[in-house]
């Protein structure tokens, strides 16, 4: 009696434990079947089924994602292959050069899927919006991102109105956005934490407005509501990405 009592417990163990493999891997199907369709590289014919609004969704979703550590992760050698011979970015983003803000990664986007434009300050100019020109009227991006960053020391430059080779020129560009920023308390200068940051944001809404103002090409995409144009704030210390109205 003990044996065969012995034998059909076992049993039932192995049947549990089977059952629970399979709901396993049924589980793990569903999640490869989902990363899946996120890993499949970019074309035309899919770009075509993007909007304004559903590729800033997606750069939304992608962003919480990283923050919260689930970034998907694809094989990006056969997204390699599969972009090998054309592109069909959905979306572009005008970032900065810091290190710590790569707009691929802070989005949890793939191979081929976005452009990204970055200078020490994220600002525009003439180099920039022709390059976000082909992005969208030639290449078919449906949005365009200026990505700002907490902590920006292309900002920080500026506000003290730093002098440096090359750099002095590169500042400059972020200077109107200093000048713009009145009423903060405290020193007037990078030490000044919340000065830094108002005028981060300004500086970075100031280019998304600039990109409308400069190109005629993209005022007639926005008209046609075949492109959107707006500006976010990334959080070095948390990864989290605010956008602005």
């Amino acid at each position: 009696m003990s044996n065969r009592r012995d034998f059909l417990v076992a049993a039932g163990a192995l049947a549990v434990t089977g059952m629970g493999a399979y709901a396993g891997r049924a589980s793990a199907a569903v999640a490869q079947e989902s990363v899946g369709s996120v890993c499949t590289a970019f074309d035309a014919a899919r770009q075509a089924t993007i909007t304004p609004d559903s590729a800033l969704a997606m750069l939304k979703a992608g962003n919480e994602r990283f923050a919260k550590g689930t970034s998907i992760h694809c094989d990006l050698r056969i997204q390699v292959a599969a972009t090998a011979t054309a592109q069909a970015p959905f979306a572009a983003v005008v970032g900065c050069i810091d290190s710590r803000v790569p707009p691929e990664l802070v989005f949890d986007q793939q191979i081929g899927d976005i452009f990204a434009a970055r200078i020490a300050g994220n600002f525009v100019n003439t180099d920039i919006i022709g390059s976000l020109e082909f992005a969208t009227k030639l290449a078919g991006a449906k949005l365009i991102v200026v990505l700002g960053h907490t902590e920006c020391g292309a900002v920080k430059g500026a506000v003290d109105d730093a002098k440096m080779g090359n750099l002095t020129a590169t500042l400059a560009n972020i200077r109107p956005a200093v000048l713009k920023i009145t009423g903060i308390e405290g020193e007037q200068s990078s030490k000044n934490k919340a000065l830094v940051q108002a005028v981060a944001d300004q500086n970075a809404q100031d280019a998304a407005g600039m990109l409308l103002d400069r190109s005629e090409v993209l005022r007639e995409l926005v008209a046609e509501g075949k492109l959107k144009v707006v500006s976010a704030m990334h959080d070095v210390g948390t990864g989290k990405i605010t956008w602005f109205a």
